[in-house]
């Protein structure tokens, strides 16, 4: 006992530590002066303090929390007030700012602070409620003929002209005849990434690049899609890529996307230029941050029952809590949601879906009596993504929409129907340029009126020859929104 006692106080003297009674440390760890002399100073650990001195020679500065030399000019003795650091913030010098309307004009840009004004500056009662279904996903034959029972030909706008919708395609799983047959009936084909894989927020460039243009790429080469005509794509679970997807967006010749979730909010949002920031909540953390002009946000409005939130809200509505709902009940919900923004603003109203709203008959049917009930509205047209977009970057009234080229299906040429048949292609997967540990394996069946490839198509690899990495061309020109 007494060898133990002797051997502390050695220790203690050797280290010239000694506890300090009377002090209270104010952290738990770090180092601090002392109110008696300029020699002494305090050093922490979990709060207990421990009494050191300075070198011979030497003071401890109150304020730089060591010893320095005592001839320095200025030595701040005792304890000085704690300042704490501020974080330095580094400014991005291509950081997006609050909309400016007078600098944002039509048809380049448009904004406001809330993102509820009408381009244009037209009244609510002057605009056309614009329908947006859109569908997220392969499709395939178990789901082809369900989406088809949706537009009718009794279906049609008030100018006459049939109801269309836009596709959000993924690769996995796809039937390239039916896409290149909703192509051909005039339906939009936007990109909705090749794997649909999750985290893909978290990435950079090159594997949106991947992801995106090599779909483009696909539906090119094996539906039957012109380039052109693709100019929209959606990150897949609504979870934007930062300023990676945006990049790539913007540098691709890509127009819009349609990806960032706008919350509940007492009126909906219209479309909006990426030039400025985001003008609502982004609740999944990963919206772009940078300005992207000549790119263009189509948000997804949330669906809700009212303001209490019953049911939670989703921007699919098939994430919707519906499922005690008989069909009447639900065709009174899509109503009162859709009145939103009928009754208020009348910003596009986009009713996004995957398959799972149409694995409910009662969803199903009272999705198809919701489009019954439109189609008694002289003022509601069903439009694809890019026919909204049209609208909002030229404004027209009501009155003058028989003479809006971009909606006059009698102006536009349709491509050409698909084969009638199409190649079946069992397929080896063999994804040599994906380093994803989601990476499939195994065999697809593929069905295209194109000729078979050697490989399934996999990102970096649209054309599936398995031999070289695609080389992908930059865009050069200005982004155009017709």
């Amino acid at each position: 006992m007494l060898s133990t006692t002797l051997t502390s106080l050695l220790l203690v003297l050797l280290i010239g530590v000694s506890e300090g009674q009377d002090f209270t440390c104010p952290k738990a760890e770090g180092q601090f002066a002392s109110d008696q002399n300029c020699r002494t100073f305090y050093q922490c650990v979990g709060f207990h303090p421990y009494t050191q001195r300075c070198p011979a020679g030497s003071l401890y500065d109150g304020a730089k929390h060591e010893c320095v030399s005592r001839h320095a000019e200025v030595i701040k003795c005792g304890p000085q007030p704690f300042e704490e650091k501020a974080e330095e913030k580094v400014v991005d010098p291509f950081a997006s700012s609050p909309c400016d309307p007078i600098a944002c004009v039509l048809p380049y840009c448009h904004c406001s602070h809330k993102g509820n004004k009408i381009p244009g500056g037209l009244k609510p009662s002057e605009v056309p409620q614009m329908i947006m279904l859109t569908f997220d996903g392969g499709v395939n034959d178990l789901n082809f003929d369900t989406y088809s029972k949706i537009f009718l030909q009794n279906r049609t706008n008030p100018n006459g002209c049939p109801i269309r919708g836009t596709f959000f395609v993924s690769h996995d799983y796809t039937n390239y005849r039916h896409v290149q047959d909703f192509y051909s009936q005039g339906h939009e084909i936007a990109v909705g990434t090749i794997s649909r894989r999750r985290g893909l927020e978290d990435e950079g460039e090159d594997t949106w690049i991947g992801e995106m243009v090599t779909m483009r790429e696909i539906l090119k080469t094996f539906g039957g899609v012109r380039e052109v005509d693709i100019k929209g794509q959606r990150a897949p679970h609504l979870k934007p890529g930062r300023e990676a997807q945006y990049e790539v967006l913007s540098a691709y010749g890509f127009t819009w996307d349609s990806t960032i979730n706008n919350p509940p909010t007492e009126e909906p949002v219209w479309p909006y230029s990426l030039e400025y920031q985001v003008p609502h909540e982004c609740r999944s953390g990963s919206c772009p941050q940078r300005s992207f002009p000549g790119v263009w946000e189509i948000p997804m409005n949330s669906h809700f029952r009212d303001f209490n939130y019953q049911g939670g809200f989703c921007p699919y509505l098939d994430q919707c809590a519906l499922s005690y709902e008989n069909e009447p009940e639900v065709l009174q919900w899509l109503i009162d949601d859709f009145n939103r923004h009928y009754k208020t603003n009348r910003s596009p109203y986009m009713m996004a879906m995957t398959t799972n709203w149409f694995q409910t008959k009662t969803l199903e049917n009272a999705l198809h009596a919701f489009i019954d009930y439109t189609m008694t509205l002289d003022d509601a047209y069903y439009v694809t993504v890019t026919e909204a977009l049209q609208w909002v970057t030229t404004p027209q009234r009501i009155s003058e929409l028989n003479r809006f080229t971009p909606w006059d299906c009698t102006q536009k040429v349709l491509p050409e129907p698909p084969c009638e048949k199409g190649n079946s292609c069992k397929l080896s997967v063999n994804p040599k340029f994906d380093n994803s540990t989601e990476t499939p394996a195994g065999t697809r069946y593929m069905v295209t009126c194109a000729e078979c490839p050697n490989i399934y198509p996999w990102v970096w690899d649209s054309t599936g020859l398995g031999l070289d990495r695609d080389v992908y061309q930059i865009f050069s020109g200005d982004p155009a929104t017709a």
